[in-house]
């Protein structure tokens, strides 16, 4: 897609701190990182959300991802990593990306980066399970 940063750093158009490229995507630094070396990592096709990712690309992007999550730890001296991915809110270039963050036992990140609920009874809480265990069967 043309007027998406992301494709233009898989093309090469636009420059990245590039980590790694293999057929299944590119990582690269985020340049507003979380932590020092933050990576993200997108596929090469321009795909919005991790549900348009066709089937048979799964295991080749997330084991990509998953190499970048172990490199990560071993390159920097960190303890893991945080990887998360967002769908529509809150993803600021809109085309799939993976966040690969580096983290340290005490290095101040809490939880999420959005507030936390709880569900009013065990009751509610069944029945959102119920619902999304109904849709996972209408696909």
């Amino acid at each position: 897609m043309a007027d998406c940063v992301f494709c233009g750093i898989v093309a090469g158009s636009i420059p990245a701190f590039l980590v790694a490229s293999t057929p299944a995507g590119v990582a690269f630094l985020d340049t507003r990182p979380v932590f020092k070396g933050h990576v993200l990592v997108v596929p090469r096709p321009h795909i919005v959300e991790l549900t348009e990712l066709p089937v048979a690309d799964l295991p080749g992007y997330f084991g990509f991802v998953q190499q970048i999550a172990a490199a990560v730890p071993v390159a920097l001296g960190c303890t893991g990593t945080f990887v998360a991915m967002n769908n529509i809110v809150s993803q600021s270039v809109p085309h799939l990306h993976t966040h690969v963050v580096p983290r340290t036992k005490g290095d101040g990140l809490r939880g999420f980066f959005w507030p936390r609920t709880k569900y009013a009874s065990d009751e509610e809480a069944t029945t959102f399970a119920e619902t999304i265990t109904k849709a996972l069967g209408e696909e």
